[in-house]
């Protein structure tokens, strides 16, 4: 498995729709939108971020309840991840989840392909009965093949066409974890 390689940049709310017509004018296609929706579980201790057994939300949704239900019925696994998941699942609750559009554009640049991605949405956290949000929006590009620079022409074009479009290393686990503790 190769190293990803991927900038993304914060998005002012303003810009969306530019950002939507620059991928749609250097691509000559519209982009293909899909609902995404991820649930974030642990312990109310947070004993699964804390061993780091849940990298960065990986354990998250539909695939944590399929890991787990195959370490229940098959004993597949048998690391320490494992051993720490079985002894935590009577414990989950859920944390938060993302909910949010993802509009994406294959982009060819330089003789690199190139994946652009639009996330829109929230990440939503019940608190002690209050419900907190924080707002998704960003710009994800991610080099599938090809030279590095091609993804970097790509930002820096971006950056320039898009007043306000910055990095921004914050994951949207972060951004989950954050609500939570405030």
């Amino acid at each position: 498995m190769g190293i990803e390689r991927e900038i993304k940049l914060a998005l002012p709310a303003g810009q969306v729709d530019a950002a939507t017509q620059f991928f749609t004018a250097r691509t000559g296609e519209a982009g293909r939108a899909s609902a995404l929706e991820n649930i974030y579980f642990d312990t109310p201790a947070l004993t699964l971020a804390r061993s780091n057994a849940s990298r960065d939300g990986l354990w998250s949704g539909k695939f944590l309840f399929v890991a787990l239900g195959a370490m229940w019925a098959y004993d597949l696994f048998i690391d320490a991840d494992a051993l720490l998941f079985r002894q935590a699942a009577p414990e989950l609750i859920e944390l938060f989840r993302t909910n949010f559009t993802r509009t994406l554009w294959h982009v060819s640049r330089d003789g690199a392909d190139l994946e652009a991605v639009i996330d829109q949405g929230d990440v939503i956290a019940n608190v002690s009965g209050e419900t907190r949000r924080a707002p998704i929006s960003e710009i994800e590009l991610e080099l599938k093949r090809g030279e590095e620079a091609a993804l970097h022409t790509l930002a820096a074009e971006l950056t320039a066409q898009l007043p306000g479009l910055a990095p921004d290393d914050v994951s949207k686990a972060q951004r989950g974890y954050s609500l939570r503790e405030r």
